[in-house]
């Protein structure tokens, strides 16, 4: 098999391993808050506890990668997975999920920091587009079987069986990867930025944190020091000669724009099935299998479409395409937004439909937008940071989740009695993403073309 088909194989494997787990443990939280008595705030720690070890540590471990080597790093990156996936399956307490659910986001950046850039490295421009659609393809079919394999999984075999299912396909991969020719570390040599890593991962800790306390004073504070701090990274890496994040590249417009798409895109998708699974089990009485086949309609269609999508943008604007699959998902989060208990099944349905639809239209064009803006020598930056902007797009959107959740409902468990405050949430949470990806459409199209601004 040549090296393109067994890179090909990698990018499927791992990036089908992280959403699978993810999209699965949604669907277990049910099971998972009545084992150890988590209310809806401290459950919602369960995927945000991974998306905020995934943020901290994408920056850094792509610099490590520049510099070390991306393969090297990748590698590890999946062995860390697949061991605290494994050790996850001991948990005896919330806090020690919460801790290997950090583990795992630590494994998670160390491969999708590489994972663009080693496709982009390895696939000329023509074939990028549609290398990045399979490779993205992974992702959502793991998002398809997470649902339906989690409920049936949860629903048999309980809900540690969800990561111990991500030990052989770990394994799998770093078989694979060891198959995957050469070695791409364009700043070896080089010395890593302590400093700057430091004050990006005490920032991005401070504005999550203080985000999933509001409306406490303490929270606003915190969340201004996050801004502040984050202001000071920028000031820092620009001075910086070896810095952990090359900032100028913000300076491309249509990069940059490409990435505030992206943010917006993934800060309404992370809590999609986060809320609709507890809507379906919690309003409609329906057990983990069930909900999850239902859920299974939003990744089926991006599975779908999703390679017809990465292959239409080596052909069409790459902005055009993902302007749609924004404006598609403003439609299927403004259905949600009229959410009820009597709400039909169909139209459920219908939204999931329009929602995966909009991000198969938007995901593999988006990237291919992002990575056709640099030039090869930055592929490793562009990479990092577009990952980068879907984890703080992810982490933000539960955040919000989190914040409404916290202002309607209070600490209460969800139980009859606050059902409705619970509907009202999830309402107020679909308007705010409907919102949002309005203005993903915008950006979209005020991204450049494919090959303008190169720098």
């Amino acid at each position: 098999m040549s090296p393109k088909k067994y890179a090909l194989m990698v990018a499927v494997l791992t990036s089908f391993l992280t959403p699978f787990v993810g999209s699965s443990i949604n669907i277990a939280l049910p099971s998972i808050g009545n084992e150890f008595a988590a209310n809806a705030i401290l459950l919602g720690w369960i995927p945000t506890a991974y998306l905020l070890a995934l943020a901290v540590c994408l920056v850094p471990f792509g610099r490590l990668a520049d510099i070390y080597g991306r393969k090297r790093i990748f590698t590890w990156g999946i062995i860390l997975f697949t061991v605290s996936s494994f050790i996850a399956t001991m948990s005896v307490s919330i806090d020690m999920l919460l801790l290997f659910r950090v583990l795992q986001g630590a494994g998670s950046a160390m491969i999708f920091g590489n994972l663009f850039a080693i496709i982009a490295s390895i696939f000329p421009t023509s074939e990028r587009g549609k290398a990045l659609g399979i490779t993205i393809t992974g992702a959502f079919l793991g998002l398809f079987l997470g649902p339906v394999l989690g409920g049936f999984l949860t629903g048999y075999f309980g809900w540690r069986s969800i990561f111990f299912f991500n030990v052989p396909l770990g394994i799998l991969a770093i078989i694979a990867v060891t198959r995957v020719e050469g070695e791409w570390a364009e700043a070896s040599g080089k010395s890593f930025d302590i400093l700057g890593s430091i004050i990006l991962g005490f920032s991005l800790v401070t504005l999550m944190y203080g985000l999933s306390i509001l409306p406490e004073t303490s929270g606003i504070f915190l969340i201004l020091g996050g801004l502040i701090g984050l202001a000071l990274f920028y000031l820092v890496e620009v001075r910086i000669e070896s810095s952990v994040l090359d900032v100028k590249i913000f300076k491309n417009r249509s990069f940059t724009l490409h990435n505030l798409a992206a943010f917006i895109s993934y800060c309404s998708a992370a809590p999609i099935v986060f809320i609709l699974s507890l809507y379906l089990q919690y309003i409609k009485g329906l057990d983990p299998q069930w909900a999850g086949i239902v859920l299974s309609v939003q990744p089926v269609m991006m599975t779908i479409f999703s390679p017809l999508a990465g292959k239409a943008s080596d052909i069409i604007e790459p902005r055009k395409m993902a302007a749609l699959g924004m404006s598609l998902n403003t439609i299927g989060c403004s259905i949600f937004a009229f959410l009820g208990e009597e709400t039909s099944m169909i139209i459920i349905i219908i939204g999931l439909g329009f929602l995966g639809l909009g991000f198969a239209n938007f995901s593999s064009p988006n990237t291919n937008a992002i990575m056709g803006t640099v030039e090869s020598r930055l592929y490793g930056v562009a990479s990092t940071t577009v990952t980068t902007m879907r984890v703080l797009g992810q982490m933000s959107g539960m955040g919000v989740v989190l914040l409404v959740l916290v202002l309607v409902m209070g600490s209460s468990t969800i139980n009859p009695q606050v059902y409705p405050e619970f509907i009202t949430s999830i309402r107020i949470a679909f308007l705010i993403f409907a919102l949002l990806s309005f203005l993903g459409v915008l950006a979209s199209l005020a991204g450049g073309n494919r090959d303008e601004n190169q720098s």
